[in-house]
């Protein structure tokens, strides 16, 4: 989900049972799991890989963040009080010290907390986990994008959420909020 792995990289089970020193089952039960969100991809010889996603398939994953996470941030909207702003504003800026240090990881991490933190206030556990699963197939081509991108200060459009949620206008933050999630992703396409 952060982008720890790049594309197409492979994986065994007993590297991850290293890794995180537990035996074989848990490690198998996880890559399975992996698996059938669609985080990890298993070849008929039984390799397993982060996924090399198609254009078409980051189109549509950027179309169900475009869907999702505008409507968990306007159910957010009521329950944006200052306290949340502030936060937000704290993560921002731990955004753009990761981005000056060009940590891909770091950035990819730090970003999604921003999202999370304004989405659990949505109150919609069901619409962040599908959001969560979106991420989650995502995050090693996150990796690859950011290191296209070169950037060199945090997302502007984290600038409008802050700045919608504080006037409490609605359509201004469902728009900054889509904005954001889906135009980095359009130039994997392009």
């Amino acid at each position: 989900m952060h982008g720890e792995l790049t594309p197409g990289a492979s994986m065994t089970l007993r590297g991850i049972g290293r890794q995180f020193g537990v035996s074989m089952t848990p490690a198998r039960e996880a890559m399975r799991r992996l698996v059938a969100e669609g985080a990890l991809s298993l070849s008929s010889s039984g390799r397993v890989t982060t996924p090399e996603l198609s254009n078409e398939r980051i189109e549509e994953l950027a179309a169900l963040r475009a869907l999702l996470e505008p409507e968990l941030a306007a159910r957010a909207l009521p329950r944006a009080h200052l306290a949340l702003i502030e936060r937000l504003q704290t993560i921002n800026s731990a955004i753009a010290e990761v981005v000056a240090r060009k940590d891909a990881v770091g950035y990819i991490r730090t970003n999604l907390e921003f999202h999370r933190t304004l989405y659990l206030r949505a109150q919609a556990p069901a619409m962040l986990a599908m959001a969560e699963t979106v991420w989650l197939q995502l995050g090693p081509t996150m990796r690859a994008l950011y290191g296209r991108l070169g950037r060199t200060e945090a997302p502007q459009h984290h600038r409008m959420i802050l700045a919608a949620l504080r006037a409490g206008d609605e359509p201004a933050l469902r728009l900054a909020v889509r904005t954001d999630v889906t135009q980095g992703l359009r130039l994997l396409v392009a």
